[in-house]
């Protein structure tokens, strides 16, 4: 299991100031412990989900700051596809939770699905460990992993927010995320450091880093050698590493540089 917990959410919000800071650091120490075993529960279990999971909750929640849209929700009242068929529904069943559940009808039926009232107690959903299960729950639902998988940002941002809005910021947070996260992988399956080389993932930089680059492209991979580790280094490497029969989690530790030689 990888161990992301309240401070890898910290180390991935931005930072923040006054009552910012507080809404911020009640949200993370809410699900901090239950984090790593509820992902797991839901297979988001593997770097590269736990970092797309991570990305689309920090910008949906404003970087952990609310677990609830800043409008009033009127704008939903008399929404038929949302199940709002009652007056008042629309604030009522506004967006809350880590990816918002909106909507008299998502409310009763992801309530449903976790054994929680939330239909008949929608501020429930505020609730560190139900906004934890609520977004768990949507993630599966829409079959999000298999993206994750081919860490297509895209796709998983359409069926987060059904269409593109925010992606700079959801690109900005997942490759945050990556950086995050790829440690606690390494560590997660004893990877280490060989020798002189350290472990290498998506962010770091330097001459540990150009000596990988260079590797690769004695390889064969066209990737450039600038000491920065991006998103053709990272691609390259995870390709390596299936033809090595390698884990392609993207993460240069003993196991690539043994098979580099």
């Amino acid at each position: 299991m990888i161990a992301v917990d309240g401070t890898t959410l910290t180390a991935l919000a931005p930072g923040e100031s006054g009552g910012r800071a507080e809404r911020q650091a009640a949200i993370i120490a809410g699900i901090g412990n239950a984090l790593a075993p509820t992902l797991q529960r839901y297979a988001i279990d593997t770097p590269l989900r736990i970092a797309h999971f991570l990305a689309q909750t920090a910008h949906e929640s404003d970087g952990f700051c609310t677990t609830e849209e800043y409008a009033d929700g009127r704008a939903y009242d008399g929404r038929l596809d949302l199940g709002n068929v009652e007056p008042g529904d629309g604030p009522r069943y506004k967006g809350r939770g880590l990816i918002q559940l909106t909507g008299r009808a998502n409310y009763a039926a992801t309530g449903t699905e976790l054994g929680l009232d939330l239909g008949g107690n929608p501020l429930s959903v505020n609730d560190p460990i139900s906004y934890l299960l609520v977004a768990c729950a949507f993630w599966t639902s829409q079959r999000i992993n298999p993206h994750c998988d081919a860490d297509d940002l895209y796709a998983v941002t359409r069926l987060v927010n059904g269409g593109l809005t925010g992606l700079d910021s959801r690109r900005a947070y997942l490759a945050r995320a990556k950086g995050v996260v790829a440690p606690l992988a390494a560590a997660a399956r004893g990877a280490a450091p060989l020798g002189n080389q350290p472990l290498l993932w998506r962010g770091t930089t330097g001459e540990a880093v150009l000596r990988l680059q260079r590797e690769l492209a004695a390889q064969g991979y066209p990737i450039a050698r600038d000491g920065s580790f991006g998103p053709g280094t990272e691609t390259a490497l995870r390709h390596f590493q299936m033809t090595r029969h390698l884990s392609p989690d993207g993460i240069a530790g003993a196991g690539v540089w043994r098979a580099l030689g």
